[in-house]
């Protein structure tokens, strides 16, 4: 696990070693262990590397790493690479090349990636099974070829300047310290972040700055950026079903094969456990392994039970006799690490629990070097509330028609100060499902709605096909066909998965020199669970329901049965405690930045009425605090044409 960055400048000439530097200097933590930069001797690029070390943790594993023609003067070097990540069937891919020839000269995965490149081209990627953000400078051909692994479980970030060089990250705070220019953002963007709390897709809300979305690749020439997909996900379309017993049985081989070779490490591992049945599976499965004592880690609230989870912890720490380790958050830190958070998280992302994540992480990183956690399950077997609810109003509106749904609709908006639960149902209720499901519940229309500025609404009005939107409507139009929740899973995987909790994932675990590994997103596991049909994943109202036939036999029922919890933060009370008098501050400031879009008076309400308990809006008053601090400290102006 590491961080990259890297420039490419055909045109304006900036490629240099202290270019390269000064990127990957901005993200230490991410390699503490090792360090270096490349500048091409006869090219306009140059690479640099931040190295955490866990495979072949010797020096032969340092980055840039250069291959060879004839000899080992750097003049003669064919190819260089910058990788992050890990390749965790290394070992088969690099005797799958030596059996073809290919001579090796160290133990690290970054050496045959290097290899895989020359030998396979780019169908190379098709024979990794890990995380990884790769770039690769092709002498012979003047090109960079870069990619990012199938789920996006680690980021790439690039800029191509208006002078024609392209400048490439771990994070996009690397581009912004090499890249003179005043950074704007695009009101679109901020719209769909009040809808979302992230910005799904290729864009970033630094305008210019994007991503390399997950399962592509590209090649970066004179001739411009060709991108391309390698890796998709296919659902089944309801036409087979061979049995919950065969897709149990599969199931769980995948998910014992993706913890083996997630174990592949040179330095110590632990486990996230929340007690919930993801990590649960997880400490479960890998107790069968191994004859020492497993470290696990745990966070939780002093807020009373619904925010704490150590119980569950416990229990399954108990039960497998792990080496349990906890830490609880004092929300007074919470309020002091806000600004901390912005720096760490890169982007605005109004994922609260990433807070409780950092802390954790730190905890983890006194015991051991990785980590493994239970991300992603949800997103692969249905374990979302909101998916069954979500496929319930699909049958109501099949039942009753989409007129009756329209007038149920708007009923639901007269009561919504009578019964705001029963409103956004009923309101829900009258939406097709891609309106329900662009993240544009009842309670963020509302929001906007009082938010916004008169000139705000009518430039939004104007710009209902952004890019954001386009993407997403791509997304939906893939699914056409599927059941609902297999739209859900698929649309979820895109977007919230991996501009909201990979995101977290990384920042976090890797602001403290951590590597998290994730393997319920084993690409193969990922695969087969598209093709179990949906009423094996919800179930007589048992979201899951396939990981806990299948773990009933591993875990109490205490932990099978459970209310999922996540990572939990109590931010409700903390607003009408500790973090009052500061979200006052922060929102209601004479020059904040977001004064420019909205309402004063509607904020201040908004804070009123959840401080006196008239109303729950801690989530968009987190979003708007996320999002104030975040233009602020990065200097970033709002474009009001779009």
């Amino acid at each position: 696990m590491c961080g990259i960055a890297g420039v490419v400048g055909y045109e304006a000439g900036n490629a240099s070693e202290s270019t390269a530097r000064t990127m990957i200097e901005t993200f230490g933590y991410r390699g503490p262990d090792d360090s270096g930069t490349w500048k091409a001797p006869n090219d306009p690029v140059a690479l640099g590397h931040m190295r955490l070390s866990i495979i072949d943790t010797s020096h032969a594993g340092h980055q840039p790493m250069l291959s060879f023609t004839d000899s080992k003067e750097q003049v003669d070097a064919d190819y260089s690479i910058v990788f992050n990540g890990e390749i965790f069937n290394y070992i088969e891919v690099r005797e799958e090349l030596k059996s073809e020839g290919v001579v090796f000269n160290t133990e690290s995965d970054t050496e045959v990636i290097l290899k895989a490149y020359k030998f396979y081209g780019r169908s190379c990627l098709d024979k990794f099974n890990g995380m990884f953000a790769i770039a690769i400078w092709d002498v012979a051909a003047k090109e960079l070829f870069i990619a990012r692994d199938r789920l996006g479980i680690k980021p790439f970030y690039y800029y191509l300047s208006e002078s024609g060089d392209f400048y490439f990250a771990s994070e996009v705070k690397a581009i912004l310290a090499v890249v003179d220019k005043t950074w704007e953002t695009k009101l679109s963007l901020i719209d769909q972040y009040m809808s979302f709390g992230y910005v799904p897709g290729e864009d970033t809300l630094h305008d210019g700055v994007k991503r390399l979305l997950p399962g592509y690749s590209a090649i970066y020439s004179k001739s411009g950026l060709e991108i391309e997909q390698y890796w998709d996900i296919t659902f089944n379309d309801g036409s087979e079903d061979k049995g919950l017993s065969y897709y149990a049985k599969e199931t769980e081989k995948l998910i014992k094969s993706a913890i083996d070779l997630r174990l592949r490490s040179d330095v110590p591992l632990g486990i996230f456990l929340s007690g919930g049945i993801d990590s649960s599976a997880v400490v479960a499965l890998l107790s069968e392994k191994t004859d020492a004592r497993l470290n696990t880690f745990s966070v939780g609230y002093d807020f009373g039970e619904q925010f704490d989870e150590s119980h569950y912890a416990r229990l399954v720490s108990k039960e497998f006799n792990t080496n349990h380790h906890e830490i609880k958050v004092d929300p007074k830190e919470f309020k002091v690490f806000i600004d901390h958070y912005i720096d760490l998280m890169d982007e605005p992302v109004t994922e609260a629990a990433a807070i409780s994540l950092h802390y954790v992480s730190q905890l983890a990183k006194e015991n051991v070097t990785v980590v493994l956690s239970g991300e992603g399950s949800d997103e692969i077997f249905g374990g979302y509330d909101f998916y069954q609810y979500m496929t319930f109003i699909e049958k109501i509106r099949a039942v009753i028609g989409g007129s009756i749904a329209d007038i149920l609709a708007v009923v639901g908006n007269k009561i919504s100060k009578i019964s705001p639960k029963i409103s956004k149902y009923l309101v829900l209720t009258g939406q097709t499902f891609e309106q329900r499901y662009r993240g544009i519940s009842s309670y963020g229309d509302t929001y906007k709605k009082i938010l916004y500025k008169r000139n705000v609404k009518e430039v939004l009005a104007k710009k209902k096909n952004t890019g954001v939107s386009a993407y997403l409507q791509m997304l939906f139009n893939k699914t056409k066909g599927l059941d609902v929740l297999s739209r859900m899973l698929y649309f979820d995987t895109k977007t919230w998965l991996v501009d909201d909790l990979l995101i977290k994932a990384d920042r976090m675990s890797m602001a403290s020199s951590l590597e998290l590994r994730v393997p319920f997103l084993d690409y193969r596991l990922v695969e087969f669970a598209a093709t179990i049909p949906s009423h094996y994943k919800i179930n007589k109202g048992t979201s899951k329901f396939i990981l806990k036939h299948i773990m009933k036999d591993y875990l109490p029922d205490e932990i099978i049965n459970r209310k999922k919890m996540g990572f939990p933060t109590p931010l409700k009370m903390m607003f009408q405690n500790e973090l009052s008098e500061y979200a006052h501050d922060v929102l209601l400031a004479k020059d904040a930045c977001i004064a420019e879009i909205f309402v004063r008076s509607a904020i201040d309400s908004l804070l009123n009425d959840h401080y006196h308990d008239k109303a729950d809006n801690h989530r968009v008053l987190w979003q708007l605090i996320v999002l104030e601090r975040w233009l602020k400290k990065n200097n970033v102006v709002i474009s009001l044409d779009g």
